[in-house]
């Protein structure tokens, strides 16, 4: 075949006057050794920390390690196709996650990507997963009681929007039971609740998820999950990627409640990391930077200042402690950033008291602030009568004889344990928690045998809400109700029928 040379010219023409100047520059590395989730890459000279790197087959990691000749980063995903001298790239971007409505009423993992099987998340909004926590000017203290509808924690250790209160205590005391139930207690209240699940069981997730479903909470929450079989890395961005979610809310002027379960698995998991990336190990080998782990992510819990549309978000902190050892390492660490702690003991758990709330070492530093006036009018004796109490029960063990006085008190006292006794996944409205404290406080119940009082509690709330619905409007309000409430207690005291 003869091509005539005007036809050549003629086709190199048209190809010179299609070219197009694409010159593409990337900061590309090479994989120098992969292996328990950890790259070592070299070549990445410009690369940030936090940075998300490409790698082949659309796996990603982050880098970590910033060393003079090597970046040391972990994969967010299986190493199990990537070998010495694959080609990893920069993205230029940091490791972020979606956020907005798109994700609520979600299980997402450490990504933000959906794990329910209900199709995509559509929202185009992303946040970075570390981001710099709320300045002091930026800031209000916290004022509005954030109810969870348990009467022991509402009364005793009040939880205020904005506040980062820890749930401390051994495993099975009950931990997770109470920060479910202060996400069913969210259900009409325009709260946003976010539940973190790092190093879980799966099984225990979608029992809880089912939990969720069934309280109606679902339509108001987000689950971020990151099982015990996923990567370290996944648990350890798991929080960040929760608290990145809530930020979007809050800078909205929404409020947020998220729970952290737990932050001891999560504290493992970084230490897991750092250890194979040869970071020198420290007090029982976690690195040196345990503390700012937790730190930075609970100081980005805020109640918001007005100029900034008074959002907030209110952190519960789980941790788990050995043998009730609260001094040990984490637990310390987490306890001197938090504003106070729920303690959970196993002895008031296996004897029947539950939730286990010790009220001598519970403590929220936030207190009155974060409660109703009526409730903390209520309150305040409680405390003090469950104490003496607990003093005068453990004299009472060693005598017999006790004058009349000491024995009223014990009468009373055992009536404040049974109150305070409440049923799982049964929060309770505020009012009701206020006319029942109020009976016990003013020994309106000295008549009515402790093994009655649960269902006395529960008939009174019926007739008070049939017979007398003010009463209940007046404590929301902040009226005077205490006479009233009186009156009403010792009128449906004459109807309560008594069973042996």
């Amino acid at each position: 075949m003869n091509l005539r040379p005007e036809e050549i010219s003629s086709i190199i023409k048209e190809q010179i006057k299609n070219y197009e100047n694409k010159v593409e520059l990337t900061d590309t590395g090479s994989v120098l050794k992969v292996g328990d989730g950890i790259a070592s890459v070299y070549g990445l000279e410009n690369a940030m920390a936090g940075e998300l790197l490409e790698f082949p087959g659309e796996v990603y990691g982050m880098a970590l390690n910033l060393e003079e000749d090597m970046v040391g980063a972990v994969m967010l995903g299986s190493d199990q196709g990537i070998k010495e001298g694959d080609i990893v790239k920069r993205t230029g971007n940091v490791v972020s996650v979606p956020v907005g409505d798109a994700l609520v009423g979600r299980v997402v993992n450490a990504l933000g990507q959906p794990i329910d099987g209900k199709g995509p998340i559509n929202t185009d909004k992303f946040r970075p997963v570390e981001s710099e926590a709320t300045g002091i000017i930026a800031r209000k203290s916290v004022h509005q009681p954030l109810e969870t509808g348990i009467k022991a924690i509402d009364a005793m250790v009040p939880i205020g929007k904005g506040q980062r209160e820890l749930v401390i205590g051994d495993r099975q005391t009950g931990k997770t039971s109470i920060c479910i139930d202060a996400i069913l207690n969210q259900k009409g209240k325009d709260v946003i609740c976010i539940y973190v699940a790092i190093g879980q069981k799966r099984s225990t997730v979608a029992q809880l998820v089912n939990t969720l479903e069934k309280g109606g909470a679902m339509d108001y929450t987000i689950v971020v999950s990151a099982t015990a079989s996923e990567s370290a890395p996944l648990q350890f961005l798991a929080p960040y990627a929760g608290v990145a979610m809530g930020e979007e809310f809050m800078f909205n002027g929404k409020h947020v409640l998220i729970v952290y379960d737990d932050l001891t698995k999560h504290a493992v998991a970084y230490r897991e990391m750092s250890l194979l990336l040869k970071r020198p190990p420290g007090r029982e080998a976690y690195p040196g930077d345990v503390f700012y782990l937790h730190s930075r992510l609970l100081e980005r819990a805020a109640k918001l200042s007005d100029d900034l549309g008074g959002g907030s978000i209110t952190a519960l902190p789980i941790i788990e402690t050995q043998g009730g050892d609260v001094s040990a390492y984490i637990p310390t660490n987490v306890i001197s950033i938090t504003d106070g702690q729920i303690y959970l003991t196993p002895e008031l758990f296996y004897a029947g008291i539950r939730p286990a709330v010790d009220p001598g070492i519970s403590v929220s530093r936030v207190g009155g602030s974060a409660q109703i006036k009526s409730m903390k009018k209520v309150a305040g004796p409680l405390k003090l009568l469950y104490s003496q109490y607990k003093e005068l029960a453990a004299f009472a063990q060693f005598g017999s004889d006790l004058d009349e006085d000491t024995k009223k008190r014990l009468a009373q006292g055992e009536r404040i344990v049974e109150v305070l006794k409440q049923g799982e996944h049964q929060p309770l409205s505020v009012q009701n928690q206020v006319m029942i404290i109020h009976a016990v406080t003013n020994d309106l119940l000295s008549d009515i045998p402790v093994n009655n009082i649960q269902r006395f509690e529960k008939e009174l709330y019926q007739f008070v809400d049939t017979n007398y619905p003010e009463i209940g409007k007046k404590i929301l309000e902040a009226g005077d109700f205490a006479q009233e409430l009186t009156n009403a207690i010792n009128e449906f005291k004459k109807k309560f029928v008594i069973e042996a």
